[in-house]
């Protein structure tokens, strides 16, 4: 949100929707720039240390969620816990619910230490999605699942956002054994996909393709939304991938 600026990630939101008749994401993860983004990669940092720069601020986050519903789809917002803390707990989850948000997906915030958002979220109605890791043991994964509400973040890798020249290893079995401890969650696998025929692959085994940087690479070497059309390319061709023809999830 607010790269290249406010308006412009706006359009681009839209675009990832499906304008035009065109084919568009199920869900979109709204990101809020932050200062010190220590989960994410050079993609997403530069995109939200020039948002930073240019002037967005965390109350612009329930604009960009606004108009993601306003065009038909579903928005969760993905957020350092520190600024929604500053914000204040109860305030961003009364107006993330008034913008039309489902919820929130919080990197750093493990369930143990979320009280305030599990209230809050309780409160409102949103749906909390936490993440697990490969490194994740059992009874943390028994945990997360059962304090999430709509679905688990599966981070297919050990590091930091990004596209990647294939998709991990580990990512297949970290999602069977979410399926083993805690059956009947939904999946979301997130870190590294960058393109149709990994968005296939990973919708082999997951719920949900969970895509970022691919989407933000584009508009990065523009610098601007006439890098639209590119955008336009990558989504139709990770939307064919994680909709080809292929067995249920077991």
């Amino acid at each position: 949100m607010g790269y290249p600026d406010l308006p412009g990630s706006l359009q681009a939101l839209r675009a990832l929707c499906g304008d035009d008749g065109e084919p568009g994401v199920d869900l979109v993860e709204v990101g809020l720039p932050y200062s010190d983004p220590m989960m994410d990669g050079p993609v997403i940092q530069t995109a939200g240390t020039r948002a930073l720069e240019r002037g967005v601020r965390t109350r612009d986050v329930f604009t960009a969620v606004q108009a993601v519903r306003e065009a038909g789809k579903p928005a969760v917002v993905m957020t350092y816990w520190n600024l929604v803390d500053h914000y204040g707990v109860r305030a961003f989850a009364r107006d993330l619910a008034n913008a039309g948000g489902a919820g929130l997906i919080t990197p750093d915030l493990i369930p143990d230490e979320a009280e305030d958002w599990l209230a809050a979220s309780d409160e409102y109605g949103l749906d909390r999605i936490f993440l697990v890791a490969p490194s994740s043991s059992a009874e943390r994964i028994v945990s997360t699942a059962e304090h999430c509400r709509g679905w688990v973040y599966a981070t297919a890798v050990m590091g930091v956002t990004g596209t990647r020249a294939q998709t991990s290893s580990a990512a297949p079995e970290l999602v069977a054994r979410i399926r083993e401890f805690a059956p009947g969650t939904l999946v979301g696998v997130g870190l590294g996909v960058s393109n149709g025929s990994q968005a296939a692959a990973v919708a082999e085994f997951a719920d949900a393709v969970i895509v970022g940087s691919a989407f933000l690479k584009p508009l990065i070497a523009a610098d601007s939304l006439s890098a639209l059309p590119e955008l336009r390319a990558v989504l139709a061709d990770l939307a064919a991938g994680v909709r080809v023809k292929r067995d249920p999830v077991s």
